[in-house]
């Protein structure tokens, strides 16, 4: 299914730096219509609001917080594109007395967060037409990295969930893309000691080419592409065989 940015009104979670960011500034250039910024700062926004008017609008939304991603639903009647992109990544020894505080934090944003998105903003969506359902995943999610053990397990599970989101909502018309980018340059990968990464604004461009494909998977970035070599011959016989 091609899911065409132009005219499309999308919300973007984590909107306000990095990866995020880039999505927006993409989505409004390819002609959207308008992008929710669905952020827990709202001041972190000023310079998208500047710079797009009111092709933008900020949501005050914290990831963790159910009740908050809920109320959404009231705020975005006229969705058609959603982007889970907030994500939370801790370095973390394994064998830890703080592995479970850890584990739950990454879960509660990474996993539980595409959950409720899903659950609140489907439902708009379908209401709407159909449209997009875009998470952004990870390598990680394909395999485990030690010292960030908890943010692959965590990407592990959404990617598995976006793997059935993609078989529930076809039926509603609403395409599913499963993003999994390597080192991309921003503040989460400086935090794990990646440099050199590729840059946030070709991951939003490899989104949108994706959409316009039709794709399930997007591997972005030069790294990313090494694992989709290994990964395809497995992910065409059992995660993508028979898909639309």
């Amino acid at each position: 299914m091609s899911v065409s940015i132009k005219d499309k009104v999308a919300l973007v979670t984590g909107a306000n730096r990095g990866i995020g960011k880039a999505i927006v500034e993409a989505f409004i250039e390819q002609g959207a219509k308008k992008v929710y910024l669905a952020v827990r700062d709202p001041e972190s926004t000023t310079e998208l609001e500047f710079k797009f008017g009111d092709k933008v609008k900020t949501l005050q939304v914290d990831m963790a917080d159910a009740k908050a991603i809920a109320a959404l639903t009231d705020q975005v009647s006229d969705l058609e594109i959603i982007v889970n992109n907030a994500g939370v990544l801790a370095l973390t020894d394994l064998l830890n007395d703080n592995t479970e505080a850890a584990l739950d934090k990454q879960l509660t944003i990474n996993l539980y967060g595409l959950l409720r998105i899903s659950n609140a903003l489907v439902p708009v969506v379908e209401k709407n037409g159909g449209g997009a359902l875009v998470q952004l995943n990870s390598v990680a999610s394909i395999k485990n990295f030690s010292g960030v053990d908890f943010y692959s397990a965590s990407k592990a599970a959404a990617y598995s969930i976006t793997q059935g989101l993609k078989d529930k909502l076809i039926d509603k018309n609403i395409h599913v893309l499963s993003v999994h980018p390597g080192p991309i340059d921003t503040d989460m990968a400086a935090q794990v000691g990646f440099a050199d990464g590729a840059t946030p604004a070709s991951v939003a461009q490899a989104i949108i080419h994706s959409l316009n494909q039709g794709d399930f998977h997007l591997f972005p970035d030069p790294v990313a592409k090494d694992f989709e070599s290994a990964y395809q011959s497995y992910s065409d016989t059992l995660i993508t065989a028979g898909s639309a």
